[in-house]
């Protein structure tokens, strides 16, 4: 039987399909708003998703060119009592709204009269019940009203006999608060058409002050032509973060446009061999579906397409899109300085249209709670700053690590005497931290004084910053060197310390493979430690560690203490086996390096050794060692204790700088512990 190849079958591509719940949950409005004003570090992937974004005005609705103050169906014009020639308040008595026009006489007496201008209104003037709903977004630059030279703003909305206000929510020590609140109010148009918003400074004593207010004319963008009640959006959609709010449907605003303009109502035509689109007929033309959305990311919140066709169409005309508007505040005392800028917008429906659609959410971000867990577990190549009593070059090595913006330091113990920049540590930090997502930025609460009596809240990078230190027992510790890692854009650990270098973080090097915490939430390798107090980037060490990232749940579930405290787990920390130096540390259990002065004899020599307390407290107090000085040879060494008597069989090869100074060390590679050597 023969056998043929045919070759491997190929996979069909599989789609990666999108968790829209979980992305939604990551969208916000703000993340809205930020796309609309070009701030894509604030917005995540907004942008790539498709979704809507709106005008963001730096001047108040009424002011935008094109929309002619909303004075199209009428002036408004000041009463005042009496004579104005000073600006008095005192003088105002009210508001006239009307118009005047000339119109020519037809010459036959019996042509009917030319319409009547408010016959052509968009909408009646008729006393009308609306629901008002006042988006604020923020303010900027307001003016300092304590005197830190600070504010503790919120916002008063004043609407007819009804005043609402976000007191209780105030915003400590800022001049450019977020407020992201809404109101929501009934009023009577044309009776309560003045609407008044006010920012005001909250006081824990007295009075609060005004620091600025504005007006906007309710009436006005009820009337108004360009349907200033509430703005169009780009899209229709049903659900999701960008959901229709508008109390009438696309098709029923086109609809009542068209009658305004005094045009045959839109007729709309299903798909067919001549038009393979939705269509629809407005006055002499055609609009189609797939003219309006080829190109565009498919959006699972969409709504029917007739709706969507309308929408679009609507938005080809000089109508009022859906917006964020500026307008600037001032104050009462000061009428003509400005005092600060709002952000913010207006919705206004007609109870008699409908209920409306749901509130939009503009909440402030909130930052979620994170706990970073850092595990210093060793040193390597650490230069070398000090030179021991011997002349050997050595340092006494410890870590140093917190938070960018936080004050909270951390640091390891120290690894004394290290001779060749090797430090052992096994010790873990911890870091908790509050973390905004969407912004890329961990923040900050501190209070300033502390008389304080609210915190000041700032915005920082999440950023790791760790640095090696020389510790010096009678002078200033001795800076060495310092890493700093961006959390969401670090660069990738080295596997091992022969592969980690300078190269790894040069700011310049683009061809470094970076990581982001957030997303894969763990990294252990090596990287370096950098010196660039001469101008000149040097490597002075290297580290190696392991970072874990954890929500406030993950770390409440698995606890974790600092150093190696209780709980000592996620993982367990043990002490490392390393020496320490004398007055500074117990001794580990006869470990790493004994170290004894030699002297050139012909015979044995005897050296008392004085030693430290053992871990296992050992009443050690005499160190017996026999050498010949031909060979260098230790023949054996003695440890007599007050009760008992232990022999130490250590190895026999030993390293002597020089065998002709007085002064030697010799290094045993071997089970011991450090002592200090004296001739008796």
């Amino acid at each position: 039987m023969k056998w043929k190849f045919t070759g491997l079958k190929k996979r069909k591509p599989t789609l990666l399909k999108m968790d829209m719940q979980q992305m939604d949950d990551d969208i916000d409005w703000w993340s809205k708003f930020y796309a609309s004003m070009g701030q894509w570090d604030k917005c995540l992937k907004y942008k790539e998703l498709g979704y809507d974004t709106l005008v963001v005005y730096k001047k108040p609705l009424e002011e935008v060119e094109h929309f002619e103050g909303f004075s199209d169906f009428c002036n408004t014009f000041t009463l005042t009592k009496g004579k104005n020639y000073e600006e008095d308040e005192d003088n105002f008595a009210g508001e006239f709204k009307g118009t005047f026009r000339i119109y020519p006489l037809p010459d036959d007496p019996n042509e009917p009269l030319p319409m009547r201008y408010f016959d052509k209104l968009a909408v009646s003037p008729e006393v009308e019940e609306c629901i008002v709903r006042i988006y604020i977004v923020r303010a900027t630059d307001i003016q300092p009203s304590d005197s830190s030279g600070l504010a503790d703003p919120y916002v008063e909305v004043k609407l007819g006999d009804k005043k609402v206000s976000s007191k209780e929510k105030y915003i400590p020590n800022t001049l450019n608060p977020e407020f992201g609140c809404t109101f929501q109010l009934k009023c009577l148009l044309p009776i309560e058409k003045d609407l008044v918003i006010r920012i005001k400074d909250f006081d824990l004593v007295g009075t609060d002050d005004v620091i600025g207010e504005t007006y906007i004319d309710l009436e006005n963008r009820r009337l108004t032509k360009y349907r200033a009640t509430c703005g169009l959006p780009q899209t229709y959609c049903i659900s999701g973060p960008n959901q229709w709010r508008d109390s009438q449907t696309p098709t029923q605003i086109l609809i009542s446009v068209c009658d305004y303009y005094s045009l045959p109502a839109p007729q709309f035509d299903e798909p067919n061999e001549t038009h393979p689109s939705l269509t629809c007929r407005v006055g002499q033309k055609n609009f189609l579906l797939s003219h309006f959305e080829r190109g565009r990311i498919s959006n699972p919140h969409l709504g029917p397409e007739k709706e969507r066709l309308a929408l679009h169409i609507l938005n080809q005309l000089p109508l009022v899109k859906e917006h964020v508007e500026t307008r600037l505040i001032f104050s009462p005392l000061q009428p003509n300085i400005e005092q600060g800028k709002l952000q913010m917008w207006v919705d206004l429906f007609p109870i008699k249209l409908g209920e409306p659609g749901p509130l939009v959410d503009i909440s402030p971000r909130r930052p979620n709670e994170y706990e970073l867990r850092v595990i210093v577990w060793n040193t390597e190549e650490v230069i070398l700053q000090e030179t021991s009593f011997t002349g050997e070059k050595m340092s006494d090595i410890y870590v140093k690590g917190w938070l960018a913006g936080i004050d909270e330091r951390q640091t390891t113990d120290v690894h004394y005497r290290s001779m060749d920049g090797e430090g052992n540590f096994n010790w873990r930090f911890v870091f908790p931290f509050f973390y905004l997502p969407a912004e890329n930025m961990v923040v900050v609460r501190r209070k300033e004084h502390f008389w304080s009596l609210d915190a000041t809240e700032t915005r920082v990078r999440p950023s790791l910053i760790m640095q090696v230190w020389d510790n010096d027992l009678f002078s200033a510790d001795d800076f060495l060197g310092t890493l700093e890692l961006h959390l969401a854009s670090m660069p990738a650990p080295a596997k091992s310390a022969r592969k980690c270098d300078l190269h790894m973080v040069q700011a310049t090097n683009k061809e470094i493979k970076t990581l982001n915490l957030f997303d894969c939430h763990r990294a252990r390798g090596y990287w370096p430690f950098m010196n660039d107090e001469n101008g000149e980037h040097e490597l002075t060490g290297k580290i190696e560690m392991e970072m874990e990232l954890l929500t406030k749940a993950e770390a409440v579930a698995r606890p974790a203490g600092i150093a190696r405290d209780e709980p000592n787990e996620n993982p367990h920390l043990d002490p490392p086996n390393h020496t320490a130096h004398l007055f500074h540390r117990k001794f580990q259990t006869p470990g790493n390096f004994i170290f004894l002065a030699y002297l050139p004899m012909e015979d044995f020599q005897i050296y008392h050794l004085e030693t430290l307390s053992l871990d296992h407290s050992w009443p050690v107090n005499m160190y017996t060692v026999g050498i010949t000085a031909g060979s260098f040879r230790l023949f054996h060494a003695r440890i007599v204790g007050k009760k008992n008597c232990q022999r130490l069989n250590l190895p026999n090869k030993v390293r002597t700088t020089n065998p002709n100074w007085s002064d030697t060390v010799i290094r045993f590679f071997g089970k011991g512990a450090l002592i200090k050597p004296f001739i008796c």
